[in-house]
């Protein structure tokens, strides 16, 4: 690597901002104070963390961070750059031009490159790097953790142990005669669910929902997707997924993930429509934006039982109010926004990255 510092032009992803705090002295020092805060409960130290990195990444530390928010920013920035990091912008001749001959990486934060243009990067010598994200990956474990505690109503039944208990809590608990029969559910807890040979619907199979879908076909789940662009058929066996329209994924999926992206179209994807015609007893699960389902005819189905159980992680407000009325529903349930966490996904991730930068640009300026 040359004695000049190197330029990175990184999207300004609320993450990838870490990527200045560590490598780029001129970094706001309230962004610094921010994320210690930020990550306090799980790293007390995290300017130690900064340290450690730094450290490891040899002269790929200082370096000039650039954070840009849209294509023309990019655009705009980009010259002179060594390294491009982006999650959701493009990254195609115009941007490989404008940088000229010191762009050396093109890296995406995620796996999917959609939008990276690679015959142009290939023309000009540029690698393109990926990671898959632990914090995507364990969204996905969240996402099924809510369908599998709704499956088996866990959150009804977990830990009441005796008849007092049971009866409190609407149950009928007998005793079984155990010379003649099993002991099984003596609870007498209907309305169970097996995830087995059952429809998964997911809504969007990008990043978030091909780690679903991975973790479901274990469970031999029948995989259906629906989004805007149908994918090529070997991604298609890769998941185990089957295409179909919106309406056909909601009317015959025994539960429904949602995973879209945060936009104006997104907003109320999920709305009177959808939920009248979506299969009765469905669970409906949702990792993505809480304002991707409205709010009021959630509740209107839950409240007529159409649907079976709905499971939220990130509350309509953060925080929310302990009286909402969507929460007193037995089949809801609500975690405080725990999808990525704990940190150490997203703080490997960004880790990973940067050292792994840092040692390919090494390799691609040693001799031979």
């Amino acid at each position: 690597m040359t004695s000049s510092r190197p330029k990175l032009v990184v999207e300004n992803d609320s993450f990838l901002r870490l990527i200045q705090v560590i490598l780029d002295p001129a970094a706001p020092t309230d962004r610094l104070a921010a994320f210690a805060h930020f990550c306090a409960h799980d790293l007390p130290d995290f300017h130690g963390w900064c340290e450690r990195i730094r450290a490891r990444v040899r002269d790929f530390y200082p370096a000039d961070v650039r954070l840009v928010d849209s294509q023309p920013e990019l655009l705009g920035n980009v010259a002179g750059a060594q390294v491009i990091v982006v999650e959701s912008l493009a990254v195609g001749a115009a941007e490989i031009a404008a940088a000229g001959k010191t762009l050396k990486i093109v890296q995406k934060y995620g796996v999917t490159t959609p939008r990276i243009d690679s015959a142009a990067c290939n023309r000009a010598g540029v690698q393109i790097l990926t990671l898959r994200r632990r914090a995507n990956i364990s969204t996905a474990e969240q996402g099924l953790t809510l369908m599998l505690a709704l499956a088996r109503q866990l959150n009804q039944n977990a830990n009441l142990i005796s008849e007092k208990q049971l009866r409190a809590a609407g149950y009928s608990p007998t005793r079984y005669d155990r010379a003649h029969t099993p002991n099984g559910n003596w609870a007498r807890i209907t309305g169970l669910m097996t995830l087995y040979q059952r429809q998964l619907g997911i809504v969007g199979l990008g990043e978030i929902g091909r780690e679903l879908a991975l973790r479901a076909a274990a469970l031999e789940m029948r995989i259906v997707y629906t989004q805007r662009h149908r994918l090529p058929p070997d991604i298609e066996q890769r998941y185990h997924a089957t295409y179909c329209g919106l309406d056909e994924l909601l009317a015959t999926s025994d539960c429904v993930s949602l995973h879209l992206p945060r936009s104006p179209e997104t907003r109320n994807f999920i709305s009177a429509r959808e939920l009248a015609i979506i299969k009765p007893g469905a669970l409906l699960i949702n990792v993505s934006q809480p304002n991707q389902v409205d709010r009021h005819a959630l509740r209107e189905a839950l409240a007529s039982g159409r649907l079976g159980g709905f499971g939220l992680d990130t509350f309509y407000d953060e925080p929310g109010d302990a009286d909402d009325p969507l929460i007193k529903f037995r089949n809801v349930i609500v975690s405080p926004h725990l999808g990525g966490s704990p940190r150490f996904n997203s703080l490997d991730d960004i880790e990973e990255l940067v050292i792994n930068l840092a040692q390919v640009l090494q390799r691609q300026q040693e001799p031979g």
